[in-house]
């Protein structure tokens, strides 16, 4: 009987700087580390991010790619800390999932997002003789309580702050 190990691997980022945000998911194919750059550096001109991918077969090196030093070492020491076959994470400064994640979800490599997120985040791992895979992720924190009338009109108002809603 096999056995499998269950864990988590916490990403780590700077501290409580929510201008950070990552993408995980899982794709199937070498060739994704430069369909997705094409794809994030074709949707927002001037991009900060940074992206690794954890190769699952032959030489299994975590390949990486960017446009910002820092977001790029994020990456790639965040992926070897996972380093679970064909998972890729993103890394970017500045700019929301949101206005890229229609891009990289069209990838024709990208099976899955497991999610898009700038809260602290942990990943869940299974690991078996063969190898490790991510099974889904802890995104920020359990809530706490049902919005009420004033936390309705506070996120009506903070969403079109911010551009997002006319």
């Amino acid at each position: 009987m096999a056995t499998l190990k269950l864990s988590t691997v916490k990403i780590r980022k700077p501290d409580d700087d929510f201008t950070v945000n990552v993408i995980l998911g899982q794709t199937h194919f070498i060739k994704s580390v430069e369909d997705i750059y094409e794809a994030l550096a074709s949707s927002a001109p001037g991009i900060k991010f940074g992206l690794a991918f954890c190769e699952a077969s032959g030489p299994k090196l975590i390949r990486f790619t960017g446009t910002d030093k820092e977001m790029i070492e994020l990456a790639k020491r965040n992926a070897r800390s996972i380093k679970a076959g064909h998972i890729f994470i993103i890394f970017l400064r500045d700019t929301y999932p949101i206005n890229v994640l229609d891009e990289v979800k069209m990838v024709p490599e990208v099976c899955r997002i497991f999610c898009a997120t700038a809260n602290s985040l942990e990943v869940v791992i299974a690991e078996s003789e063969q190898g490790r895979g991510v099974i889904g992720v802890i995104d920020g924190e359990a809530s706490s309580k049902v919005e009420s009338k004033k936390d309705q009109k506070d996120r009506y108002d903070f969403l079109r702050e911010i551009g997002y809603k006319l």
